[in-house]
């Protein structure tokens, strides 16, 4: 049976993002155009959000929590319940991630050697980077703080000027 995702739209002061939740946990927030957007979407029943829906609600948390993070706070509500990652990895890679505080950065390698610690093995920076690239919840699950061993802003799924206005917006609030 199909499940149904409901949609919004969120203007940001970087262009359209589209949220999407189902009744239980919101499943992304994609930039307009960013690569692989709305990867999560296919196989679903996709339609704009009903008021009256858990999905709204979901749907709400994450505009409530984008409007706090785009007004400056630091003090940012809870995010609302993420659907789970589509495999362990980059689910152990998405929890690493939330951990990097808001207005530092993280290496893919410093990332790698977490997740590593995490999982028992050894991960490599490149699946990392892989993992990280397909993060289905843009701002949320802040992707846009990890950068290259060299500290250069290699690559990110909605753009590099995103990610640098992200980085600066988030240092000039104070780290």
């Amino acid at each position: 049976m199909m499940q149904t995702v409901y949609t919004s739209e969120y203007q940001t002061p970087l262009g359209s993002m589209l949220l999407a939740a189902t009744q239980q946990q919101l499943v992304g927030a994609w930039f307009a155009g960013q690569a692989h957007f709305g990867a999560q979407l296919a196989g679903h029943d996709v339609q704009p959000v009903i008021a009256q829906t858990a999905a709204a609600v979901q749907l709400r948390q994450a505009t409530d929590w984008l409007e706090a993070y785009f007004g400056g706070e630091r003090d940012l509500p809870k995010l609302p319940a993420l659907a789970g990652a589509d495999t362990e990895f980059r689910g152990a890679v998405r929890q690493q991630l939330l951990r990097v505080p808001y207005g530092h950065t993280i290496s893919y390698g410093e990332l790698a050697a977490q997740v590593a610690a995490v999982r028992g093995g050894k991960t490599a920076a490149r699946a990392i980077g892989g993992a990280v690239g397909r993060n289905p919840f843009s701002v949320l699950v802040p992707c846009h703080r990890v950068l290259g061993a060299d500290g250069s802003l290699t690559g990110y799924a909605g753009g590099t000027a995103r990610k640098t206005w992200l980085l600066e917006f988030e240092q000039r609030r104070g780290a």
